[in-house]
């Protein structure tokens, strides 16, 4: 059973509690500025790092659909790296999508390994090895950006824009992996998924080339307007997807919030089941929690795909262009 983010975590200033936990912030702030001293594996082709600062979804694995789909556009073979969070499977390994299941490899890799080659492992500079080894001209980390094993020649920081940096302290005290400026110091580039509450446009540093999305759902929203819905989602933060069919015109009835890479249980699926035969109710989740759920099953569920609607469509071609600068 995963744990939820306790609330003190996401309120704009250091209470109690934060303030208690300080000292163990402390500690792992050194530990994390010791392991990232670490000289990484340099990769024979280029490497491009989406990745966060915060614990929980900012709506990394999007961005990296969206900037894999745009290399394969300029005639690139990305491979897409990830940890595998979640899944049994150790690696390093390449997902069978038709064979590999998210109990084995993890939600999001699933996910991933639809648009290209995907690899799980936590060792970033042997899956690297791999997928160069099979063909990649281009590496995409989906995370990793706290991991020193492979170097990165372009680090994409992704900021959920309604949250921010919640109370800047260090997780236990605070959501953060690290302190935000030793991030930043690493990152060449900030995406902000989200409307911007916390001004990060204007107030973080010049020298980062910065970019503004949201999160748009896919085209089955058009069939849910004026349904019965019921929505559930296992994500870094549910209440985005639940504002999204909101905001899309879909009003459901109820909103069912499970932690993030949730594994449905029988008991969890019965009682969804239970609420699916309520009289005209439609469920309704995420691509993310689809790939979790019994075939059968599954095919009862409206699956909702998010795409990226960039605020400056060319902010994406000069992320890329960071890349491969002569392409």
């Amino acid at each position: 059973m995963r744990l939820r983010a306790p609330r003190f975590w996401s309120v704009p200033r250091v209470g109690p509690a934060a303030f208690m936990l300080r000292p163990l912030a402390g500690i792992a702030t050194r530990l994390t500025r010791r392991r990232m001293t670490r000289e990484g594996y340099r990769a024979i082709v280029p490497v491009l790092c989406c990745g966060n600062v915060t614990a929980g979804g900012t709506g990394k694995t999007p961005l990296t659909l969206d900037l894999v789909q745009r290399l394969k556009d300029r005639g690139h073979s990305p491979h897409i790296l990830s940890r595998g969070h979640g899944g049994r499977e150790k690696g390093p390994l390449e997902i069978n999508p038709g064979r590999s299941s998210a109990r084995d490899v993890g939600d999001e890799p699933l996910l991933l390994a639809k648009a290209a080659p995907t690899w799980v492992g936590a060792d970033r500079a042997q899956t690297a090895r791999l997928a160069v080894g099979q063909g990649a001209d281009c590496l995409v980390m989906d995370d990793g950006f706290q991991n020193p094993g492979l170097h990165k020649d372009l680090s994409v920081l992704v900021v959920d824009g309604v949250v921010g940096f919640g109370n800047g302290q260090v997780m236990p005290a605070g959501p953060l992996r690290e302190p935000v400026l030793d991030a930043l110091k690493r990152a060449q580039c900030v995406v902000i998924i989200g409307e911007d509450r916390h001004g990060l446009l204007l107030t973080l540093p010049p020298f980062l080339f910065k970019a503004q999305a949201r999160l748009v759902p896919g085209p089955e929203i058009r069939g849910l307007q004026g349904r019965r819905v019921v929505a559930f989602a296992g994500i870094g933060r549910p209440d985005k997807f639940f504002t999204m069919l909101q905001d899309a015109g879909v009003s459901p009835v109820r909103c069912l919030p499970f932690p993030d890479h949730h594994a449905y249980s029988a008991n969890d699926i019965q009682r969804l089941e239970t609420l699916r035969r309520e009289s005209g109710t439609t469920l309704v989740t995420t691509a993310k929690d689809a790939v979790k759920l019994p075939p059968a099953f599954r095919a009862q569920v409206t699956v909702i795909n998010v795409e990226l609607l960039w605020a400056d469509p060319k902010a994406p071609d000069h992320i890329l262009d960071l890349l491969f600068p002569h392409s």
